[in-house]
């Protein structure tokens, strides 16, 4: 498998002797030894991928790099998060996930109006298999555990990705800055309730259900 490891917390190095890993397309910024990059049209497995990116409009360019040293990958300088998975699957944004082994299955699923984050449709990008990934934040992540006694309520535009026996539900009708007498438009949160963790970033998309 490749090694994945990070150069300060922006900057993703990834060893490479011939295997593959696939990457965000245009997030290389330099690399050592011999690589070959080649781009895939949508982040999803063959057409089905294809056709529900293209129906639900969620944006996902992915180039596969192979070869023999190490390639680095960034993107606007946004803070990187290695996750090993063991077989599991995650649920990502697809514009949080950097880099994956090559292989982690990528696909879709539906989940429901939590896709109301600008850009992202009703589907979320799926990983699934061995190996390690690589998913960005907007400044460093917060991974949050839940539990069957403690469910968790997320604001959209701060969600990033979540993994474990988790369910999602969308609550309309209030946000945590329509608490504070903030915002406008119809406001809503996601809640997860189960076992699992959910990763969040300390900043905010802008989403369609307005400013929240």
């Amino acid at each position: 498998m490749a090694t994945f490891r990070l150069q300060g917390s922006r900057v993703l190095a990834v060893d490479l002797t011939g295997e593959t890993v696939k990457a965000k397309n245009g997030s290389m910024v330099a690399y050592e030894g011999r690589m070959a990059f080649k781009k895939t049209t949508g982040g999803g497995e063959g057409l089905r991928g294809m056709v529900t990116r293209r129906l639900t409009g969620e944006q996902m360019e992915v180039m596969e790099v192979s070869g023999q040293g190490t390639c680095y990958f960034a993107d606007r300088a946004s803070e990187i998060n290695l996750v090993s998975l063991r077989g599991e699957k995650m649920y990502v944004e697809a514009s949080n996930l950097l880099c994956a082994d090559g292989g982690v299955r990528t696909g879709t699923s539906f989940t429901g109006l939590r896709g109301g984050a600008s850009g992202n449709g009703l589907f979320t990008t799926t990983l699934e298999g061995i190996g390690q990934a690589a998913i960005m934040s907007d400044g460093p992540a917060v991974v949050l555990r839940v539990t069957p006694q403690y469910p968790l309520s997320v604001d959209p535009g701060a969600y990033v990705a979540h993994q474990g026996n988790l369910r999602q539900s969308f609550q309309s009708g209030v946000t945590f800055r329509t608490l504070m007498g903030e915002g406008g438009g119809e406001a809503f949160q996601i809640r997860f309730e189960g076992d699992g963790l959910v990763y969040v970033q300390p900043s905010e998309r802008n989403t369609v259900g307005g400013d929240v």
